[in-house]
Protein backbone atom coordinates (compact mmCIF):
# COMPACT_ATOMS: atom_id res chain seq x y z
CA UNK A 1 0.00 0.00 0.00
CA UNK A 2 1.31 3.42 -0.97
CA UNK A 3 1.27 6.66 1.00
CA UNK A 4 2.32 10.18 0.11
CA UNK A 5 3.42 12.88 2.57
CA UNK A 6 4.06 16.43 1.40
CA UNK A 7 6.16 18.86 3.47
CA UNK A 8 6.86 22.44 2.45
CA UNK A 9 9.61 24.59 3.95
CA UNK A 10 7.24 27.58 4.07
CA UNK A 11 4.41 25.90 5.99
CA UNK A 12 5.15 25.51 9.69
CA UNK A 13 2.94 24.40 12.57
CA UNK A 14 5.04 25.68 15.46
CA UNK A 15 8.24 25.51 17.45
CA UNK A 16 8.64 22.53 19.75
CA UNK A 17 9.03 23.65 23.36
CA UNK A 18 11.68 21.36 24.92
CA UNK A 19 9.43 20.99 27.97
CA UNK A 20 7.08 18.71 26.03
CA UNK A 21 9.62 15.95 26.66
CA UNK A 22 8.87 15.87 30.37
CA UNK A 23 7.95 13.15 32.83
CA UNK A 24 6.22 12.78 36.17
CA UNK A 25 7.39 11.54 39.59
CA UNK A 26 4.60 10.88 42.10
CA UNK A 27 4.69 9.26 45.52
CA UNK A 28 2.77 6.29 44.15
CA UNK A 29 3.82 2.66 44.39
CA UNK A 30 7.52 2.27 43.60
CA UNK A 31 7.98 5.40 41.50
CA UNK A 32 10.16 7.05 44.16
CA UNK A 33 11.23 4.34 46.58
CA UNK A 34 13.27 1.65 44.75
CA UNK A 35 12.51 3.56 41.55
CA UNK A 36 14.60 6.72 41.39
CA UNK A 37 15.66 6.53 45.07
CA UNK A 38 17.17 3.45 46.72
CA UNK A 39 20.14 4.21 49.02
CA UNK A 40 20.93 0.50 49.49
CA UNK A 41 21.23 -0.21 45.77
CA UNK A 42 24.65 -1.06 44.37
CA UNK A 43 24.43 1.84 41.88
CA UNK A 44 23.20 4.44 44.40
CA UNK A 45 25.20 7.65 44.68
CA UNK A 46 25.87 9.62 47.86
CA UNK A 47 22.28 10.94 47.82
CA UNK A 48 20.68 7.53 47.38
CA UNK A 49 19.77 8.02 43.71
CA UNK A 50 19.98 4.96 41.48
CA UNK A 51 22.52 5.73 38.77
CA UNK A 52 21.24 3.06 36.39
CA UNK A 53 17.92 4.91 36.37
CA UNK A 54 19.63 8.30 36.20
CA UNK A 55 21.57 7.25 33.11
CA UNK A 56 18.39 6.04 31.39
CA UNK A 57 16.66 9.35 32.24
CA UNK A 58 19.55 11.33 30.78
CA UNK A 59 19.54 9.20 27.63
CA UNK A 60 15.84 10.02 27.26
CA UNK A 61 16.74 13.72 27.52
CA UNK A 62 13.84 14.29 29.88
CA UNK A 63 13.45 18.05 30.06
CA UNK A 64 11.11 18.58 33.04
CA UNK A 65 9.59 16.46 35.81
CA UNK A 66 6.37 17.14 37.69
CA UNK A 67 6.36 16.44 41.45
CA UNK A 68 5.04 15.29 44.01
CA UNK A 69 1.68 14.38 42.41
CA UNK A 70 -0.72 13.47 41.14
CA UNK A 71 -3.48 12.27 43.44
CA UNK A 72 -0.88 12.06 46.20
CA UNK A 73 -0.56 15.84 46.44
CA UNK A 74 -4.19 16.48 47.38
CA UNK A 75 -3.63 15.47 51.00
CA UNK A 76 0.13 16.09 51.15
CA UNK A 77 1.80 18.39 53.68
CA UNK A 78 5.00 19.57 52.03
CA UNK A 79 6.48 20.37 55.47
CA UNK A 80 6.61 16.63 56.21
CA UNK A 81 9.24 16.15 53.48
CA UNK A 82 11.82 18.72 54.59
CA UNK A 83 14.36 18.88 57.42
CA UNK A 84 16.33 16.08 59.09
CA UNK A 85 15.10 12.73 57.81
CA UNK A 86 15.09 11.15 61.26
CA UNK A 87 12.55 13.74 62.40
CA UNK A 88 10.17 13.46 59.46
CA UNK A 89 6.78 11.93 60.29
CA UNK A 90 5.40 8.68 58.94
CA UNK A 91 1.95 9.46 57.56
CA UNK A 92 -1.04 7.60 56.21
CA UNK A 93 -1.23 8.52 52.53
CA UNK A 94 -4.87 8.55 51.43
CA UNK A 95 -4.70 8.54 47.62
CA UNK A 96 -3.03 5.13 47.34
CA UNK A 97 -3.64 3.92 50.92
CA UNK A 98 0.05 3.63 51.71
CA UNK A 99 2.40 4.62 54.52
CA UNK A 100 4.55 7.57 53.48
CA UNK A 101 7.87 7.80 55.33
CA UNK A 102 8.74 11.21 53.85
CA UNK A 103 12.41 10.27 53.63
CA UNK A 104 12.30 11.62 50.07
CA UNK A 105 10.90 15.14 49.85
CA UNK A 106 11.41 18.55 48.30
CA UNK A 107 15.14 18.91 48.89
CA UNK A 108 15.85 15.39 47.68
CA UNK A 109 13.81 15.97 44.53
CA UNK A 110 15.66 19.21 43.78
CA UNK A 111 18.99 17.40 44.11
CA UNK A 112 17.74 14.60 41.86
CA UNK A 113 16.32 16.90 39.17
CA UNK A 114 19.51 18.90 39.00
CA UNK A 115 21.53 15.73 38.51
CA UNK A 116 19.02 14.64 35.86
CA UNK A 117 19.60 18.02 34.13
CA UNK A 118 15.88 18.78 33.96
CA UNK A 119 13.49 21.46 35.22
CA UNK A 120 11.17 20.97 38.21
CA UNK A 121 7.39 21.40 38.02
CA UNK A 122 5.83 21.56 41.49
CA UNK A 123 2.22 20.96 42.41
CA UNK A 124 0.50 22.56 45.41
CA UNK A 125 -2.22 20.92 47.45
CA UNK A 126 -5.56 22.55 46.66
CA UNK A 127 -7.50 19.52 47.83
CA UNK A 128 -7.23 19.60 51.62
CA UNK A 129 -5.24 22.86 51.80
CA UNK A 130 -5.27 26.25 50.10
CA UNK A 131 -3.80 29.70 49.57
CA UNK A 132 -1.74 29.98 52.75
CA UNK A 133 0.04 26.65 52.42
CA UNK A 134 0.79 27.28 48.75
CA UNK A 135 2.39 30.61 49.64
CA UNK A 136 4.46 29.01 52.37
CA UNK A 137 5.72 26.33 49.98
CA UNK A 138 6.62 28.94 47.35
CA UNK A 139 8.43 31.03 49.96
CA UNK A 140 10.35 27.98 51.16
CA UNK A 141 11.44 27.13 47.62
CA UNK A 142 12.06 30.45 45.93
CA UNK A 143 12.64 33.28 48.42
CA UNK A 144 16.35 34.08 48.97
CA UNK A 145 16.27 34.30 52.77
CA UNK A 146 15.48 36.39 55.80
CA UNK A 147 11.96 35.07 56.32
CA UNK A 148 10.50 32.22 58.31
CA UNK A 149 10.17 29.61 55.54
CA UNK A 150 13.16 30.65 53.43
CA UNK A 151 15.35 30.56 56.53
CA UNK A 152 14.06 27.09 57.27
CA UNK A 153 15.34 25.96 53.85
CA UNK A 154 18.71 27.56 54.59
CA UNK A 155 18.81 25.90 58.01
CA UNK A 156 18.25 22.54 56.32
CA UNK A 157 21.29 23.04 54.11
CA UNK A 158 20.05 24.70 50.91
CA UNK A 159 21.37 28.25 51.05
CA UNK A 160 20.36 29.13 47.50
CA UNK A 161 16.69 29.29 46.46
CA UNK A 162 15.43 26.48 44.25
CA UNK A 163 13.98 28.89 41.66
CA UNK A 164 11.09 26.62 40.76
CA UNK A 165 9.42 28.37 37.86
CA UNK A 166 6.44 26.11 37.03
CA UNK A 167 3.64 25.47 39.53
CA UNK A 168 0.48 23.39 39.15
CA UNK A 169 -2.54 24.68 41.07
CA UNK A 170 -3.74 21.33 42.38
CA UNK A 171 -4.33 18.08 40.56
CA UNK A 172 -7.37 16.66 38.75
CA UNK A 173 -9.80 18.57 40.91
CA UNK A 174 -12.69 17.61 38.61
CA UNK A 175 -12.30 13.96 39.66
CA UNK A 176 -14.53 12.51 42.38
CA UNK A 177 -11.56 10.28 43.30
CA UNK A 178 -9.58 13.35 44.37
CA UNK A 179 -9.16 14.29 48.02
CA UNK A 180 -10.96 17.64 48.30
CA UNK A 181 -12.76 17.25 44.96
CA UNK A 182 -14.50 20.47 43.97
CA UNK A 183 -16.97 21.82 41.47
CA UNK A 184 -15.56 23.87 38.61
CA UNK A 185 -16.73 27.09 40.24
CA UNK A 186 -15.26 26.18 43.64
CA UNK A 187 -11.96 25.12 42.14
CA UNK A 188 -11.75 28.00 39.69
CA UNK A 189 -12.14 30.59 42.43
CA UNK A 190 -9.63 28.87 44.73
CA UNK A 191 -7.10 28.48 41.89
CA UNK A 192 -7.49 32.13 40.91
CA UNK A 193 -7.01 33.42 44.46
CA UNK A 194 -4.08 31.08 45.07
CA UNK A 195 -2.47 32.07 41.79
CA UNK A 196 -2.84 35.78 42.44
CA UNK A 197 -1.21 35.45 45.84
CA UNK A 198 1.62 33.29 44.50
CA UNK A 199 2.40 35.73 41.71
CA UNK A 200 2.42 38.60 44.18
CA UNK A 201 5.15 36.74 46.07
CA UNK A 202 7.05 35.70 42.92
CA UNK A 203 5.89 37.43 39.70
CA UNK A 204 8.24 35.35 37.55
CA UNK A 205 6.54 32.00 38.09
CA UNK A 206 4.26 30.28 35.58
CA UNK A 207 0.99 28.76 36.75
CA UNK A 208 -0.91 25.74 35.48
CA UNK A 209 -4.60 25.29 36.33
CA UNK A 210 -6.47 21.98 36.25
CA UNK A 211 -8.43 21.32 33.09
CA UNK A 212 -10.47 18.17 32.53
CA UNK A 213 -8.74 14.98 33.67
CA UNK A 214 -9.90 12.94 30.65
CA UNK A 215 -11.80 13.55 27.46
CA UNK A 216 -14.40 11.07 28.77
CA UNK A 217 -15.25 13.10 31.90
CA UNK A 218 -18.96 13.89 32.13
CA UNK A 219 -18.08 17.49 33.00
CA UNK A 220 -15.90 17.97 29.89
CA UNK A 221 -15.78 20.62 28.43
CA UNK A 222 -17.98 22.65 30.81
CA UNK A 223 -15.30 22.29 33.48
CA UNK A 224 -12.68 23.85 31.23
CA UNK A 225 -14.91 26.76 30.26
CA UNK A 226 -15.71 27.60 33.89
CA UNK A 227 -12.13 27.24 35.14
CA UNK A 228 -10.85 29.40 32.29
CA UNK A 229 -13.54 31.97 33.06
CA UNK A 230 -12.35 32.16 36.68
CA UNK A 231 -8.57 31.97 36.15
CA UNK A 232 -7.85 33.37 32.68
CA UNK A 233 -6.14 36.54 33.87
CA UNK A 234 -3.95 34.67 36.38
CA UNK A 235 -2.76 31.41 34.84
CA UNK A 236 -0.35 30.72 32.00
CA UNK A 237 -1.41 27.18 31.10
CA UNK A 238 -4.41 24.90 31.38
CA UNK A 239 -3.56 21.29 32.24
CA UNK A 240 -4.80 18.42 30.09
CA UNK A 241 -4.54 14.80 31.26
CA UNK A 242 -5.13 11.81 29.02
CA UNK A 243 -4.65 8.06 29.38
CA UNK A 244 -5.89 5.38 27.01
CA UNK A 245 -6.49 1.71 27.66
CA UNK A 246 -8.98 -0.44 25.81
CA UNK A 247 -6.68 -3.16 24.49
CA UNK A 248 -9.65 -5.51 24.80
CA UNK A 249 -11.48 -3.47 22.14
CA UNK A 250 -9.14 -4.80 19.48
CA UNK A 251 -6.07 -3.30 17.83
CA UNK A 252 -7.95 -1.20 15.25
CA UNK A 253 -9.95 0.62 17.94
CA UNK A 254 -7.07 0.77 20.39
CA UNK A 255 -4.64 2.51 18.04
CA UNK A 256 -7.30 4.85 16.64
CA UNK A 257 -7.70 6.58 20.00
CA UNK A 258 -5.16 9.18 18.95
CA UNK A 259 -8.03 10.72 16.97
CA UNK A 260 -9.88 11.25 20.24
CA UNK A 261 -6.79 12.92 21.67
CA UNK A 262 -6.67 15.31 18.69
CA UNK A 263 -10.33 16.17 19.22
CA UNK A 264 -9.80 16.63 22.96
CA UNK A 265 -7.04 19.19 22.36
CA UNK A 266 -8.98 21.03 19.66
CA UNK A 267 -12.06 21.23 21.89
CA UNK A 268 -10.12 22.73 24.80
CA UNK A 269 -8.37 25.07 22.38
CA UNK A 270 -11.80 26.24 21.20
CA UNK A 271 -12.94 26.73 24.80
CA UNK A 272 -9.89 28.89 25.51
CA UNK A 273 -10.58 30.92 22.37
CA UNK A 274 -14.17 31.54 23.47
CA UNK A 275 -13.12 32.74 26.91
CA UNK A 276 -10.40 34.94 25.43
CA UNK A 277 -12.96 36.61 23.17
CA UNK A 278 -15.47 36.95 25.99
CA UNK A 279 -12.89 38.69 28.16
CA UNK A 280 -11.61 40.86 25.29
CA UNK A 281 -8.16 39.65 26.31
CA UNK A 282 -4.92 39.94 24.37
CA UNK A 283 -3.52 36.98 26.27
CA UNK A 284 -3.51 33.49 24.73
CA UNK A 285 -3.59 30.56 27.13
CA UNK A 286 -1.33 27.63 26.27
CA UNK A 287 -1.68 24.03 27.43
CA UNK A 288 0.27 21.60 29.61
CA UNK A 289 -0.37 17.92 28.89
CA UNK A 290 1.20 17.19 32.25
CA UNK A 291 -0.06 13.62 32.52
CA UNK A 292 -0.31 11.35 29.51
CA UNK A 293 0.29 7.72 28.71
CA UNK A 294 -1.08 4.29 27.89
CA UNK A 295 -2.99 2.44 30.58
CA UNK A 296 -2.34 -1.27 30.14
CA UNK A 297 -4.41 -2.58 33.04
CA UNK A 298 -8.18 -2.48 33.60
CA UNK A 299 -9.07 0.88 35.13
CA UNK A 300 -9.87 -0.49 38.59
CA UNK A 301 -6.79 -2.73 38.90
CA UNK A 302 -4.79 -0.33 41.04
CA UNK A 303 -7.76 0.15 43.36
CA UNK A 304 -8.12 -3.62 43.76
CA UNK A 305 -4.44 -3.90 44.66
CA UNK A 306 -4.76 -1.13 47.24
CA UNK A 307 -7.93 -2.57 48.78
CA UNK A 308 -6.44 -6.03 49.19
CA UNK A 309 -3.33 -4.90 51.08
CA UNK A 310 -3.59 -1.27 52.27
CA UNK A 311 -1.16 0.79 54.35
CA UNK A 312 2.14 -0.59 53.08
CA UNK A 313 5.30 1.38 52.35
CA UNK A 314 5.86 1.85 48.61
CA UNK A 315 3.76 -1.15 47.51
CA UNK A 316 4.26 -2.57 44.03
CA UNK A 317 0.99 -1.37 42.51
CA UNK A 318 -0.03 -0.81 38.89
CA UNK A 319 3.29 -2.01 37.49
CA UNK A 320 2.10 -2.18 33.93
CA UNK A 321 4.05 -4.15 31.37
CA UNK A 322 3.88 -2.65 27.90
CA UNK A 323 3.58 -4.56 24.65
CA UNK A 324 4.60 -3.67 21.12
CA UNK A 325 0.95 -2.73 20.56
CA UNK A 326 1.08 -0.34 23.52
CA UNK A 327 4.26 1.24 22.15
CA UNK A 328 2.49 2.16 18.91
CA UNK A 329 -0.35 3.96 20.70
CA UNK A 330 2.23 5.64 22.95
CA UNK A 331 4.15 6.86 19.88
CA UNK A 332 0.91 8.03 18.28
CA UNK A 333 0.04 10.07 21.37
CA UNK A 334 3.44 11.72 21.30
CA UNK A 335 2.90 12.60 17.65
CA UNK A 336 -0.37 14.32 18.59
CA UNK A 337 1.48 16.41 21.17
CA UNK A 338 4.05 17.50 18.59
CA UNK A 339 1.41 18.26 15.95
CA UNK A 340 -0.11 20.67 18.47
CA UNK A 341 3.18 22.38 19.28
CA UNK A 342 1.54 25.76 18.72
CA UNK A 343 -0.52 25.35 21.91
CA UNK A 344 1.08 22.53 23.93
CA UNK A 345 4.20 23.86 25.63
CA UNK A 346 4.61 21.34 28.46
CA UNK A 347 3.97 17.59 28.49
CA UNK A 348 4.79 14.99 31.13
CA UNK A 349 4.74 11.29 30.33
CA UNK A 350 3.40 9.47 33.37
CA UNK A 351 5.20 8.06 35.23
CA UNK A 352 9.00 8.00 35.29
CA UNK A 353 9.58 4.55 36.84
CA UNK A 354 7.59 1.38 37.58
CA UNK A 355 4.01 2.75 37.41
CA UNK A 356 2.87 3.10 33.76
CA UNK A 357 6.52 3.83 33.11
CA UNK A 358 9.16 3.58 30.41
CA UNK A 359 11.77 2.51 33.00
CA UNK A 360 11.34 -0.53 35.25
CA UNK A 361 13.44 -1.47 38.26
CA UNK A 362 13.78 -4.40 40.61
CA UNK A 363 14.38 -3.64 44.26
CA UNK A 364 18.04 -4.44 44.97
CA UNK A 365 18.21 -5.59 41.36
CA UNK A 366 18.43 -4.61 37.73
CA UNK A 367 16.79 -1.96 35.60
CA UNK A 368 15.19 -2.63 32.23
CA UNK A 369 13.50 -0.60 29.51
CA UNK A 370 9.93 -1.04 28.30
CA UNK A 371 8.82 -0.99 24.67
CA UNK A 372 7.59 2.59 25.20
CA UNK A 373 11.05 3.81 26.18
CA UNK A 374 12.33 3.82 22.63
CA UNK A 375 9.70 6.04 20.97
CA UNK A 376 10.07 8.59 23.78
CA UNK A 377 13.85 8.50 23.45
CA UNK A 378 13.77 9.11 19.70
CA UNK A 379 11.17 11.87 19.91
CA UNK A 380 13.07 13.62 22.70
CA UNK A 381 16.45 13.36 21.00
CA UNK A 382 15.37 14.16 17.45
CA UNK A 383 11.91 15.76 17.64
CA UNK A 384 13.23 19.20 18.58
CA UNK A 385 12.92 22.15 16.25
CA UNK A 386 9.98 23.23 14.08
CA UNK A 387 7.03 20.99 13.31
CA UNK A 388 6.23 21.07 9.60
CA UNK A 389 2.67 21.25 8.38
CA UNK A 390 2.10 18.20 6.18
CA UNK A 391 -0.50 16.88 3.77
CA UNK A 392 -0.93 13.14 3.47
CA UNK A 393 -2.63 10.70 1.15
CA UNK A 394 -2.97 7.01 1.84
CA UNK A 395 -5.22 4.11 2.77
CA UNK A 396 -7.51 4.38 5.80
CA UNK A 397 -9.71 2.03 7.79
CA UNK A 398 -12.95 2.23 9.72
CA UNK A 399 -13.53 0.73 13.17
CA UNK A 400 -16.17 0.79 15.88
CA UNK A 401 -14.91 4.03 17.42
CA UNK A 402 -13.69 6.06 14.43
CA UNK A 403 -13.90 6.40 10.66
CA UNK A 404 -11.15 7.21 8.16
CA UNK A 405 -8.25 6.24 10.40
CA UNK A 406 -4.97 6.47 8.42
CA UNK A 407 -2.94 3.28 8.50
CA UNK A 408 0.15 5.48 8.50
CA UNK A 409 0.39 8.22 11.13
CA UNK A 410 3.27 10.68 10.98
CA UNK A 411 4.88 13.94 12.10
CA UNK A 412 7.88 15.80 10.63
CA UNK A 413 10.25 18.05 12.60
CA UNK A 414 12.86 20.35 11.05
CA UNK A 415 15.90 20.99 13.22
CA UNK A 416 17.56 23.99 11.60
CA UNK A 417 20.56 23.98 13.94
CA UNK A 418 21.37 20.36 13.08
CA UNK A 419 20.41 20.78 9.40
CA UNK A 420 18.13 17.77 9.48
CA UNK A 421 14.53 16.70 9.20
CA UNK A 422 13.26 13.83 11.32
CA UNK A 423 10.08 12.12 10.13
CA UNK A 424 8.33 9.80 12.57
CA UNK A 425 5.86 7.14 11.45
CA UNK A 426 3.51 4.59 12.94
CA UNK A 427 2.27 1.85 10.61
CA UNK A 428 -0.97 0.65 12.20
CA UNK A 429 -1.51 -2.19 9.72
CA UNK A 430 -1.00 -5.52 11.46
CA UNK A 431 0.11 -7.55 8.44
CA UNK A 432 1.18 -5.28 5.57
CA UNK A 433 4.22 -3.10 5.06
CA UNK A 434 3.54 0.41 3.83
CA UNK A 435 5.37 2.31 1.11
CA UNK A 436 5.65 6.04 1.71
CA UNK A 437 6.97 8.87 -0.43
CA UNK A 438 7.93 12.01 1.49
CA UNK A 439 8.18 15.14 -0.67
CA UNK A 440 10.31 17.85 0.93
CA UNK A 441 9.48 20.96 -1.09
CA UNK A 442 12.04 23.70 -0.68
CA UNK A 443 14.63 21.44 0.90
CA UNK A 444 17.74 19.94 -0.67
CA UNK A 445 18.24 16.48 0.81
CA UNK A 446 21.64 15.17 1.74
CA UNK A 447 22.51 11.83 3.23
CA UNK A 448 20.37 9.65 5.45
CA UNK A 449 21.64 10.16 8.99
CA UNK A 450 19.63 7.35 10.53
CA UNK A 451 16.69 5.09 9.73
CA UNK A 452 15.33 2.77 12.40
CA UNK A 453 12.23 0.70 13.01
CA UNK A 454 10.68 -0.77 16.16
CA UNK A 455 8.63 -3.90 15.57
CA UNK A 456 7.99 -7.46 16.74
CA UNK A 457 6.56 -10.66 15.26
CA UNK A 458 3.88 -10.76 17.96
CA UNK A 459 2.10 -7.52 18.84
CA UNK A 460 1.86 -8.68 22.47
CA UNK A 461 5.65 -9.00 22.83
CA UNK A 462 7.10 -7.25 25.89
CA UNK A 463 10.59 -6.65 27.24
CA UNK A 464 9.82 -8.11 30.67
CA UNK A 465 11.65 -11.43 30.32
CA UNK A 466 13.89 -10.77 27.36
CA UNK A 467 14.84 -7.16 27.91
CA UNK A 468 15.95 -6.81 24.29
CA UNK A 469 12.94 -8.45 22.67
CA UNK A 470 11.71 -5.11 21.27
CA UNK A 471 14.49 -2.68 20.43
CA UNK A 472 15.12 -0.33 17.47
CA UNK A 473 16.81 -1.87 14.44
CA UNK A 474 18.11 -0.38 11.22
CA UNK A 475 15.64 -0.06 8.37
CA UNK A 476 17.58 -0.42 5.13
CA UNK A 477 14.53 0.07 2.90
CA UNK A 478 14.98 3.83 2.72
CA UNK A 479 16.27 5.87 -0.23
CA UNK A 480 16.74 9.62 -0.64
CA UNK A 481 16.70 11.83 -3.74
CA UNK A 482 17.08 15.58 -4.19
CA UNK A 483 13.78 16.62 -2.60
CA UNK A 484 12.21 13.35 -1.55
CA UNK A 485 12.52 10.22 0.56
CA UNK A 486 11.12 6.80 -0.28
CA UNK A 487 10.71 4.28 2.51
CA UNK A 488 9.08 0.98 3.29
CA UNK A 489 7.62 0.77 6.77
CA UNK A 490 7.36 -2.76 8.18
CA UNK A 491 3.93 -3.94 9.29
CA UNK A 492 2.90 -2.81 12.76
CA UNK A 493 5.93 -0.64 13.43
CA UNK A 494 7.27 2.66 14.73
CA UNK A 495 9.83 4.30 12.44
CA UNK A 496 12.25 7.23 12.46
CA UNK A 497 13.98 8.61 9.38
CA UNK A 498 16.54 11.38 9.84
CA UNK A 499 17.79 13.13 6.71
CA UNK A 500 20.35 15.88 6.24
CA UNK A 501 18.82 18.96 4.59
CA UNK A 502 20.37 22.08 3.12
Amino acid sequence: MKNRVICDKNFLLGEVDPRVFGSFAEHMGRVIYSGIYEPEHVTADEDGFRQDVMNAVRDMKISAVRYPGGNFVSSYHWEDGVGPKEKRPRKLELAWKAVETNEFGTGEFIKWIRKAEAEPIFTVNLGTRGVEEALQYLEYCNFPGGTSYSDRRIEYGDTEPYKVNMWCLGNEMDGEWQMGHKTSREYGRLAAETGRAMKRLDPEIELIACGSSLSSMQTFPEWDLEVLEQTYDVIDYLALHQYYGGQELGTANFLAQTLDMENYIQTVKAAATVVKAKKRSEKTIKFSMDEWGVWANPADTVNDEVREQPWRRAPAISEQIYTMEDALLFAGMQMVILRNADVIRIACQALITNVSACIMTEKNGEMWLQTTYYPFCYFSNYGRGTVLETKAEGPCYNCDLFSNVPYVDHVAVWNQEEHEIAVFFVNRHETEAMEVDIELTGFACGQIKESVTLSAKDKKTTNQKDHRAVIPKENKRVAVEKESIHAELPAFSFNVIRVEVL
